[in-house]
């Protein structure tokens, strides 16, 4: 036994944390992008507001209700990296892709929201080019340079960082992470759920429902997600 907890010690100190493209690395890199499309939605809006009114006004864009993170931005780049890292491919390949990929994404999701939530977090339908007000021919070509980042500049540093990581560090970083945000996005998620249940009159029925309802109100809920409306008030 303690030959083999020996070994299995040499083992992690020799290998990599997340060698290759991996679950482990593609969930950094999920994280990562989170990140960085919750501050440039955060700052696009403070820009278009500053525009429009010549007010600074800083309000959230967020997918989740604790931390920085709006997921689309980040499932989009894991999903991204894990297509387009395995081979080399040319920037024009990489652009035409990620422009294609990102507004197929950006609609799938806007129908999934509308869907399960009956509620929009954006409407392009009076914009030039647009797809069922979901996404656009110009918003995809921004989906296809930010895409080519992502492949070309940011994919390289993240990977090369992780695989730096301390193998029993990376380790635990990881799963606390990973833990965290899977309940982030399903308290997120079923709250909105409570709430589209609650405008639409239907009792909470559960502890977890009564709960949602008293701590999960339409005003908190609305910090957060600031820009999504429900149907019935568009």
């Amino acid at each position: 036994m303690a030959k083999q907890a020996k070994g299995l010690a040499e083992k992690h100190t020799s290998s990599k944390f997340a060698e290759g493209l991996c679950f482990r690395k593609l969930f950094f890199v999920f994280l990562i992008g989170s990140v960085i499309g919750a501050f440039y939605e955060e700052v696009l809006n403070l820009v278009q507001v500053l525009w429009q009114t010549g007010q600074w006004e800083w309000s959230l864009r967020r997918g989740v209700i604790y931390g920085p993170f709006n997921v689309i931005y980040g499932f989009g780049a894991a999903l991204l990296v894990w297509l387009m890292a395995r081979d080399k491919y040319s920037s024009w390949q990489v652009f035409l892709f990620s422009a294609l990929a990102g507004g197929a994404f950006e609609y799938l999701v806007s129908y999934l929201q509308e869907l399960f939530t009956h509620t929009v977090s954006w409407d392009y339908s009076h914009q030039l080019l647009n797809l069922n007000g979901r996404t656009t021919i110009p918003i995809m070509l921004v989906w296809g340079v930010m895409g080519l980042a992502v492949i070309k500049l940011l994919y390289p540093m993240v990977s090369n960082l992780v695989e730096r990581m301390p193998y029993d560090t990376g380790t635990l970083v990881f799963r606390v992470l990973l833990i965290f945000m899977i309940l982030n996005m399903l308290i997120s998620w079923t709250a909105l759920i409570r709430q589209t249940l609650r405008h639409n009159n239907v009792p909470a029925f559960t502890p977890i429902d009564r709960f949602y309802d008293s701590y999960y109100t339409d005003e908190r809920l609305k910090h957060y997600f600031p820009n999504m409306n429900h149907l019935d008030k568009k």
